[in-house]
């Protein structure tokens, strides 16, 4: 069983999803995670299209990589809310991420101990 970083108190009033193992920086996703955490679904899904779209920038940088991956993410744990029944427009998202498997990369002569970004993503919809 995956433990959440987030409970919420009516199992029935939220939804979930868990991503392994994405081929993103675990610190991009953090920062991600902290700007989208505690918004409206809708305000979330807006942020990262504009960051995808490079309309607005956190920090000075775009992270479209991570982005598309948490757009893609969110987009997933909506389609679960709507098959249990949820509102779109209540949902508030809470999102966490952390370090995946490391990954080592084929043996070969200039990529010798290189590793490749793996994060967990962690996201929770809550209907309130």
């Amino acid at each position: 069983m995956i433990k959440y970083a987030f409970k919420a108190t009516n199992e029935k009033k939220s939804a979930k999803l868990y991503g392994s193992n994405i081929d993103i920086s675990t610190k991009d996703a953090i920062v991600l995670c902290r700007q989208i955490n505690r918004k409206p679904l809708a305000k979330g899904r807006d942020l990262l299209g504009r960051l995808i779209e490079q309309k607005s920038s956190l920090e000075g940088k775009y992270y479209t990589k991570a982005a598309t991956e948490m757009l893609s993410l969110l987009n997933s744990a909506e389609k679960n809310a709507e098959f249990k029944g949820l509102d779109a427009e209540k949902l508030i998202i809470f999102a966490s991420a952390h370090k995946g498997l490391i990954y080592f990369r084929p043996r070969r002569f200039r990529l010798r101990r290189q590793r490749k970004k793996m994060t967990n993503v962690q996201i929770v919809l809550v209907e309130r």
